[in-house]
């Protein structure tokens, strides 16, 4: 039997992962260690939205990034022109990304996207595509989140890339991304976890930090993780965990490795 899965995402996200392995016969649980905050249409997010024509491109680095831009997942209308009338591209990282474009009412033919067989989905598979539409005062703008003070930050290679290449770039945040407050049963749950041979699902190097700021004294080495990217696996077995192991960010390749792992 495949061994019990926590699925670490966000947690709307963890919920629907957990529904879809469920159904592929894998006892999966919502464990979300990011809490995500969508910002208030207001101020630079509002700006940047109304502006968006301005843009060559706007690049979302999550689903949550386009839900925030595009608030409570509605279509992206109304912008001042409605998007089937801009000229704006949309840069995803990655098929959730994607999805949530497309629910936010954004042409699939002005989506540029890592192909479906990447290695990884990530900035560098992304740029890997993009790179030819960007020269000197190309503008691009970036949708990402943000800390408790609701600051744009995040992993800025994508950013070098296209300062080297001559792009102008503004970055908004349309989430917050806050550490989890995790009550008595789940802190339980989480110190049980580390050492019952349970498998927690990564797919973000911040939420292993969170993990082991809430539970600082716990002690990880016989703990099971599973990362979607090597970034991620090395703050796991920097955190402590005593068997890491590597997986495609995709459904079907996360569900194939938890089974390989029965």
């Amino acid at each position: 039997m495949p061994p019990p899965v926590l699925v670490t995402r966000p947690a709307r996200e963890a919920e629907r992962w957990t529904q879809q392995l469920a159904e592929r016969g894998i006892a999966a649980e919502p464990f979300a260690l990011i809490d995500i905050v969508p910002e208030p249409m207001a101020g630079a997010l509002a700006d940047a939205r109304a502006r968006l024509a301005d843009y060559h491109a706007a690049m979302f680095v999550s689903g949550n990034a386009v839900d925030g831009f595009s608030q409570s997942n509605q279509a992206l209308a109304p912008v001042p022109q409605a998007l089937d009338a801009l000229n704006t591209r949309a840069w995803s990282p990655g098929p959730g990304t994607t999805a949530a474009l497309l629910r936010a009412g954004w042409p699939l033919e002005r989506i540029d996207a890592p192909a479906d067989d990447a290695p990884q989905f990530d900035s560098e598979s992304l740029w890997a595509r993009v790179a030819p539409q960007v020269r000197a005062g190309t503008r691009v703008l970036i949708v990402r989140g943000g800390g408790a003070d609701g600051v744009a930050a995040g992993r800025d290679w994508l950013v070098a890339q296209l300062a080297a290449a001559g792009a102008q770039v503004d970055q908004v945040a349309a989430y917050r991304r806050l550490p989890p407050q995790l009550n008595t049963a789940q802190q339980a749950r989480a110190r049980a976890a580390a050492a019952d041979g349970s498998l927690w699902l990564f797919s973000s190097s911040e939420a292993i930090t969170n993990l082991t700021q809430c539970l600082p004294d716990t002690d990880w080495s016989a703990a099971r993780a599973l990362v979607t990217h090597p970034r991620i696996g090395e703050a796991a077995r920097a955190a402590g965990f005593g068997a890491v192991h590597d997986t495609r960010p995709t459904l079907e390749a996360v569900a194939a490795s938890i089974e390989s792992l029965a």
